[in-house]
């Protein structure tokens, strides 16, 4: 779910110095396996900014890290160290260091929650959960963790790119998360607990958010089958209504309609698609 941020976007606001930029001293970290690091040594903050941001358009990340952070340590509180935080978000992000990434984000939201530039810090640390979400079939803590950002960045945001853009992501996530719920029922009804399956589904079509996702139509075809298996007819019947309504082209829907007249009560509402015989045979997930 990669997506960078415009270079013009970045860039807007940032003032880069024009200054000659000599060579720094570089010293050795002890320990095996660290990266040489930058030698204390008092140096004019233009030049470390500079050449930091030189590192950055070269897309040496690490290399364009050390400099600001160096910029942050030698003029903390500084027009420099915000612009610093700034690039190390960025920098962090595209070597995807996501938990540095976000540590500088919310570093910089405490020291300038009312910056301009303080909607930049609250979405790249929503972006950082947002591409770490996982398949459905693991933990969905980082897709959690990307609603809850990006919901904040809406509220705090409206209006601008920022919000605009976490709105699509909300839908992606939410239909992640609905096809999570998706996954799990459909554990449980290949595990023969029908009772926990009908809740997941239930949770996918009683949920706002994910009645919107991609997972709605399976969900009620679900509940359809599933109480079918339990002799809950008036409930299976009421599901393929609704599943009939709102997607009677959905193959779904199709397979609904099969099942219900297969048992005598065929829906009023004939399907405009096609069912998949697989459908009936094989549970994904």
């Amino acid at each position: 779910m990669r997506s960078s941020l415009p270079a013009s976007k970045f860039r807007a606001g940032l003032i880069l110095a024009t200054v000659a930029v000599s060579a720094l001293t570089i010293s050795a970290c002890s320990g095996r396996g660290d990266r040489p690091r930058l030698a204390y040594e008092e140096r004019p903050v233009e030049a470390l900014y500079n050449t930091g941001y030189q590192r950055l358009e070269r897309q040496r990340w690490a290399d364009a890290i050390d400099y600001f952070q160096e910029v942050e340590r030698q003029h903390p509180y500084s027009e420099w160290s915000r612009r610093a935080i700034l690039m190390q978000i960025y920098a962090y992000y595209q070597n995807n260091n996501y938990a540095e990434a976000i540590a500088a984000s919310d570093r910089f939201i405490q020291l300038f929650p009312g910056n301009p530039s303080a909607p930049y810090a609250f979405y790249m640390k929503a972006l950082c959960h947002f591409e770490q979400i996982t398949d459905v079939g693991r933990d969905q803590g980082y897709a959690q963790a990307a609603l809850d950002g990006l919901r904040d960045v809406q509220r705090r945001y409206p209006g601008t790119s920022y919000a605009s853009d976490a709105t699509v992501k909300i839908d992606m996530v939410n239909d992640q998360l609905a096809g999570k719920e998706m996954a799990i029922g459909r554990y449980y009804q290949r595990a023969g607990q029908p009772l926990a399956a009908i809740n997941r589904y239930k949770s996918v079509i009683d949920n706002e958010a994910y009645q919107r996702t991609s997972h709605a139509p399976e969900a009620l075809f679900r509940l359809v089958e599933v109480n079918l298996t339990l002799g809950l007819k008036e409930e299976a019947t009421r599901n393929g209504a609704v599943l009939g309504f709102n997607y009677p082209g959905s193959r779904w829907y199709a397979e609904a309609y099969a099942l219900l007249s297969e048992d005598g009560r065929t829906p009023e509402v004939a399907p405009t698609g096609q069912r998949e015989s697989w459908l009936r045979r094989i549970i994904p997930g």
